[in-house]
């Protein structure tokens, strides 16, 4: 796969897909080329059954994501037709991110603000160095976020927390982020890429089915009670207990040795 941009990277190792947000030199900051290859390499990835979980990171040492490349703006956001164009393609990475079947992880390390963090809060797993920062400069800048970005952030936090963040636009540290539900884990900064692998290949080594029907039935768990799908939740139930995956773990587990998952 080439990717339309170089501020963008991907690898694939030992069942984890790398996503890398490239552009230090710029804190991460995320382009509008950046969002449309964010769709290209999850895209991608989901497709792909070498890939059993997705690991999200930001090159050197300085940021995750520290927000939209606001040097853009007058050229890509300066008037409502080039918002709309820019909202569309955000938005098409974004819808990616939030359906996919497959894990996602977000590494976290220096800053992660603004759109930054909106992208951190579609990964299933947050995982943040003690360096970390988190925020959501919209109240400093004018812009509003819209309804999926801010439900996720109130369906982590509260409203609460969720209204503090966004009409005081602080920055949170790494413990405080910790604190309100904001982040999973926080480890010292020399561990964190350790501590990231480690999970990721432990979630990769386990029964994709079993993993992707956890995932879509905790989708649905969260969901109001008439929109949920309980037909898919079935049928994921029945693919699991159907599947070779599931022989094999009965199969390992009695044979006392690790068992080898192929997702079917």
């Amino acid at each position: 796969m080439r990717l339309s941009t170089e501020k963008m990277a991907f690898e694939v190792d030992g069942g984890i897909g790398w996503m890398i947000f490239n552009n230090p030199e710029r804190r991460n900051a995320l382009s509008l080329e950046m969002w449309g290859a964010i769709a290209e390499i999850l895209g991608s990835y989901e497709a792909d059954d070498a890939v059993r979980v997705v690991v999200m990171k930001g090159a050197g040492d300085k940021a995750f994501v520290s927000g939209a490349d606001i040097s853009q703006f007058e050229k890509n956001r300066s008037n409502a037709d080039q918002a709309a164009e820019y909202t569309r393609i955000s938005e098409e990475a974004k819808q990616i991110m939030m359906s996919m079947k497959k894990p996602l992880v977000a590494m976290i390390r220096g800053y992660c603000l603004g759109g930054g963090l909106g992208i951190a809060l579609n990964a299933d797993i947050r995982v943040a160095a003690d360096d970390s920062q988190f925020g959501i400069p919209a109240g400093r800048l004018g812009i509003a976020y819209g309804f999926d970005n801010l439900k996720q952030l109130v369906d982590l936090v509260g409203p609460a927390k969720a209204k503090e963040i966004l009409f005081t636009a602080r920055r949170i540290p790494a413990a405080k982020a910790l604190e309100i539900g904001l982040v999973n884990e926080v480890v010292p900064v020399d561990e964190l890429e350790d501590f990231v692998v480690d999970m990721a290949s432990t979630i990769a080594n386990n029964a994709p089915l079993s993993v992707k029907a956890s995932k879509l039935t905790i989708g649905e768990v969260v969901k109001d009670g008439a929109e949920r799908d309980f037909e898919m939740i079935s049928r994921l139930s029945e693919e699991c207990f159907n599947s070779a995956d599931y022989k094999e773990g009965r199969t390992a587990f009695m044979e006392k040795r690790k068992p080898v998952f192929t997702g079917r």
